[in-house]
């Protein structure tokens, strides 16, 4: 197994607060490409707690964003992700087991990093 952020390197930020302001403003820095997704995901939250009159759809959007930033603030974290992702598509079975776990790996820790621990 591979250890999700051995990067060589220090985080492109830190780890911003769980609040929606502050991880729109983290993924506006690390992966700007990612802020459509975030306001429509945003929206989709929203509503959802809305319909359930619920907060919980909120708090689970804060935590996914979390976790994306949380990768994403690590390059070389995210460039393993995402080929992880491509490679899920590959030939061989091998190479998507691979992949699965790789990006599984990747995933895990992110959540735990995020969750505090």
């Amino acid at each position: 197994m591979t250890v999700p952020y051995e990067d060589g390197g220090a985080p492109l930020i830190p780890r911003p607060e769980p609040t929606l302001p502050a991880l729109r403003q983290a993924l506006a820095t690390v992966a700007t490409s990612r802020l459509p997704e975030f306001f429509e995901d945003l929206q989709r939250a929203f509503m959802r707690a809305g319909d359930e009159d619920s907060v919980v759809r909120i708090r689970m959007f804060d935590r996914q964003r979390g976790v994306v930033v949380e990768i994403e603030r690590h390059p070389e974290t995210a460039r393993r992700l995402h080929a992880a992702e491509q490679a899920v598509n590959g030939p061989g079975p091998a190479e998507r087991d691979r992949a699965v776990r790789e990006g599984g790996d990747i995933m895990r820790a992110a959540h735990r990093e995020v969750a505090g621990g």
